[in-house]
């Protein structure tokens, strides 16, 4: 089941050539939750584990994206995210294992526990790491005096591609095998957090592959307009299209098949910001099903996912949470290391 999604498609495989860098399957498991309306059974997918280095949803993407990369004899690897971004942390880690550079242009976020450790596990590592600042025309510029020249293989946020998309299809159809062998139950929903779109799109379209009904909930943490309705219809339409074209087996119409609900009740009014109900949600998963999450990502999924579960209209119906926090420890803590001089001195603020 390492490779569900070539041994379905190996015409597809053949086109489309993935590295492996996770351990896969992840496990699934079902728990029980109190709610208001008693105790339920509820499943959780571990994608916390998907990897020794760096875990979460991030390194189902990169073994595609990466492969790709390598296969054009790329030196570098360039990606984009905020200052405490789990996907440039996981590039610029996997990037190193495979003895690649890393450049990874981060914006400003709201400060988080997380923010100093993450840079400086960059700080650690290696990564050259640019400030991305300014209006469009001053972030264009930047990118373009940073990455000109110099054999990059440019990743998008998130991981967010057509190829970066096709990890999660094949993460879909390994759920599938697993509710085929028995593991868990076939879900009615399945929670999930939503940045740059790209695990959700993954999810609902290869959920439809496999023929399950399963409704992915996408909980949007990113503003709008970074994930919103218009580009995940896009991103799941070029996803589509471009898998039909490569392997005609795959439906032209499966764009059209999905199960997906977007979620913005749960934005608590910024990326990285967190409202009561978010901190709630995290206390409760340590408590019940033994799960350490976070409140910028996975807090809010599963606040949505608590929230259906105490409401009337959802008795009855079966839940998956799906983990997508990296569980491994990072390279560094978040004490002030005696030289920074590697990050931009915009960055000093996320040690005060």
């Amino acid at each position: 089941m390492s490779d569900v999604l070539a041994t379905a498609y190996p015409r597809l495989a053949m086109q489309l050539p993935k590295m492996a860098l996770a351990q896969l399957p992840t496990p699934v498991s079902e728990m029980r939750l109190t709610t208001t309306r008693g105790q339920r059974v509820v499943a959780v997918k571990h994608d916390n584990l998907t990897g020794d280095i760096y875990g979460g949803n991030k390194v189902r993407k990169l073994e595609y994206l990466l492969c790709r990369a390598r296969d054009r004899r790329a030196r570098r690897i360039a990606t984009f995210g905020t200052v405490a971004s789990n996907h440039a942390l996981a590039t610029a880690l996997y990037a190193r294992s495979l003895g690649l550079e890393c450049t990874c242009l981060l914006s400003h976020q709201s400060k988080t526990p997380l923010a100093a450790a993450v840079l400086n596990s960059h700080l650690k590592i290696g990564t050259e790491v640019i400030c991305l600042k300014g209006k469009r025309a001053e972030r264009v510029q930047t990118m373009r005096r940073t990455l000109q020249g110099r054999r990059i293989s440019l990743i998008p946020a998130g991981g967010s591609n057509w190829v970066g998309v096709v990890g999660f299809i094949a993460a879909a159809l390994e759920l599938a095998g697993q509710v085929s062998a028995g593991e868990v139950a076939a879900p009615d929903r399945l929670y999930v957090a939503n940045g740059t779109m790209g695990t959700a799109a993954g999810l609902a379209l290869g959920l439809a592959l496999a023929g399950l009904p399963t409704e992915v909930q996408a909980v949007r943490v990113t503003p709008d307009f970074v994930a919103n309705q218009r580009a995940m219809r896009r991103l799941v339409a070029k996803t589509a299209y471009v898998l039909n074209q490569l392997e005609p087996d795959i439906p032209g119409d499966l764009a059209d098949r999905i199960r997906l609900t977007s979620r913005d009740e749960f934005f608590a009014g910024g990326y990285a910001l967190f409202d009561a109900e978010t901190e709630r949600a995290v206390s409760i998963a340590r408590q019940e099903l033994d799960l350490v999450l976070e409140t910028t990502y996975t807090g809010k999924a599963m606040a949505a996912m608590l929230h259906d579960l105490n409401r009337q209209q959802h008795r009855g119906k079966s839940a998956l949470f799906w983990n997508t926090f990296n569980s491994q420890p990072l390279p560094a803590t978040a004490q002030r290391p005696a030289d920074t001089s590697g990050l931009p001195d915009e960055f000093q603020r996320y040690y005060d």
